[in-house]
């Protein structure tokens, strides 16, 4: 009988016979040729994806080993299994999007000597089928989700603390910001000061707490498991504390990070452009350098969140015309006045500084704006490293943890759309009995089980490769495409087993869907993920 790592085997080995095709259509003189990238970019996105299920694939099994007990292998062996399945027919890159495997290259004889093989299909079957994941919503319903697996038992008292705070605090609230489209009380944030939350990874010589990135993690899963806007409020002060650590003057980080840490500086990063999106290469907005060495910036920036009630914008702007591309930008730490927008108090009060807010479906209580800037002051010190032309490198270095903390962000409302699921499914009455008990109420939560905790342990995974201050673009990526997957797939299912009440707005699943959905696009858009991470691959 074949074994779980046996399966797992598999599925790598049709991995590296298309990691190999796909090198000899993109690859020229050891490099990648980007022409040839984009005009592979279905097969290479395959890749990426087919990549990023195998690591799950070794993490959740993983993850059994180290928990034990027949649950954790059950969870592990469904989701091994029901990969090893559908890749004879392709990879998933999300809703419409199935690629099949021959833009990889690879064909029928690939298949029949990986995936396909007797064995690995009859572990497919054994491991992956109705019956099991059947069983895994049961345990579930009557036990919960099991050992999550931390490697510190420090990470479970801070998930039981956080949890504690989310189910008194947080979940009470969730529907009423959604439903009126108000800005999270200040009280919660307030409190999350308190917890700790700003300052979890900023070292404790500037008043953080200097935890670890998979800390961060935990917290932000249960946050968000609780609303997604709270969850994504300790991402801003996440930004804007690895952009000062990273490239920062020691006067700035002295003056910033420990008024960030102790929640006392509300951040916001001011990035994007309406008409660049994740192209930052050709970002417009100019900040010009005036005689006595500050500036003034001129252009609009769109998509920024928690705009109004921040204190510092995180800033990209070009200072140097002549040079169009990532060289011309600089970064700054631009100060200014938070208000509220409430009881008819004005948004922005700053002289060359206007917004206007941008409404949207779900990912509500913080609010998005454009802004636009014209003549607005940002003094010569605000330039971060007092150096010119260092924008977008001091950037880079911020992607790897905003986009962990979004897969983080990704599991936790996967997981409050799995508990909405579970909920609902043992209380809604029909047909003489909770739905719970048809099959396919119950696979679906089964489902979801083992997805979500892929989700969570290959976040997990690439959170402590960051924590060993190792390159991780990769498997940051990785967890981002897979865990805000699961998010949508997990919201989309939560609102299916409500029926027509989870198209109600008064229903927690409605909220959930919306909430889910803007997950593959923040942070980098998934396409441009999957891009990162083929590339990466393809490199070697």
């Amino acid at each position: 009988m074949t074994t779980m790592s046996e399966a797992v085997s598999a599925i790598e080995a049709l991995y590296e016979r298309a990691l190999q095709n796909m090198r000899g259509r993109v690859v020229a003189d050891g490099r990648v040729k980007g022409k040839r990238l984009n005009q592979e970019q279905l097969g290479a996105h395959a890749l990426a994806y087919l990549a990023t299920e195998l690591q799950a694939a070794r993490q959740i099994a993983e993850w059994a080993e180290r928990v034990g007990g027949a649950y954790a292998a059950k969870v592990a062996g469904a989701y091994v299994g029901e990969l090893a399945s559908t890749l004879r027919g392709g990879v998933d890159l999300g809703p419409s999007e199935h690629i099949a495997l021959s833009e990889m290259g690879l064909t029928d004889a690939d298949v029949r000597e990986t995936v396909g093989a007797p064995g690995v299909q009859a572990f497919a079957a054994e491991h992956a089928s109705g019956a099991v994941y059947l069983e895994l919503a049961a345990v579930a319903r009557d036990g919960g989700y099991g050992d999550y697996g931390y490697h510190d038992e420090t990470l479970a008292e801070i998930r039981q603390q956080f949890a504690k705070f989310v189910d008194a605090e947080v979940i009470p609230i969730a529907q009423e910001i959604h439903q009126k489209d108000i800005l999270i009380p200040m009280a919660i944030v307030d409190a999350m000061s308190e917890l700790g939350v700003f300052g979890l990874t900023i070292p404790e010589q500037y008043g953080g707490l200097g935890m670890s990135k998979v800390a961060m993690c935990v917290v932000t899963e249960e946050l968000s498991r609780g609303y997604i806007g709270v969850g994504s409020l300790g991402t801003r002060a996440e930004i804007a504390a690895e952009l000062i650590l990273g490239g920062g003057t020691d006067a700035q980080k002295e003056r910033w990070l420990p008024s960030i840490a102790a929640g006392e500086v509300l951040s916001t990063a001011v990035f994007t452009e309406p008409n660049t999106g994740s192209d930052l290469a050709h970002l417009g907005t100019r900040a010009i350098k005036q005689p006595d060495g500050s500036y003034r910036v001129q252009g609009q920036k769109t998509w920024i969140t928690h705009a109004v009630r921040a204190d510092l914008m995180t800033l990209l702007a070009r200072t140097d015309p002549d040079e169009p591309g990532y060289k011309g930008l600089s970064m700054f730490l631009a100060e200014k006045t938070r208000l509220t927008g409430e009881d008819g108090e004005p948004e922005f009060v700053d002289e060359g500084l206007t917004g206007t807010e941008i409404k949207v479906l779900g990912y509500r209580g913080m609010k998005e704006y454009e802004l636009s800037f014209d003549d607005f002051a940002v003094p010569a010190e605000a330039l971060l490293g007092g150096e010119e032309g260092a924008g977008f490198k001091q950037l880079m270095r911020t992607f790897e943890s905003a986009r962990i903390q979004t897969a983080a962000r990704g599991v936790g409302v996967a997981q409050a759309a799995l508990d909405d699921a579970l909920l609902y499914a043992t209380e809604r009455e029909q047909f003489g009995g909770p739905i719970f008990q048809f099959p396919r109420v119950a696979r679906k939560i089964g489902r979801m089980i083992a997805r979500i905790q892929a989700a969570r342990q290959l976040t997990y995974f690439a959170a402590r490769q960051k924590d060993l201050d190792k390159r991780c673009d990769l498997e940051a990526g990785m967890a981002k495409l897979l865990a805000t997957r699961a998010a949508w797939e997990s919201a989309d299912a939560n609102v299916q087993i409500h029926g027509g009440n989870g198209f109600a707005e008064e229903y927690t699943a409605s909220r959930l869907l919306v909430d889910a959905r803007v997950l593959s696009i923040f942070e980098g858009a998934n396409e441009i993920q999957a891009h990162v991470v083929a590339r990466r691959l393809l490199e070697g």
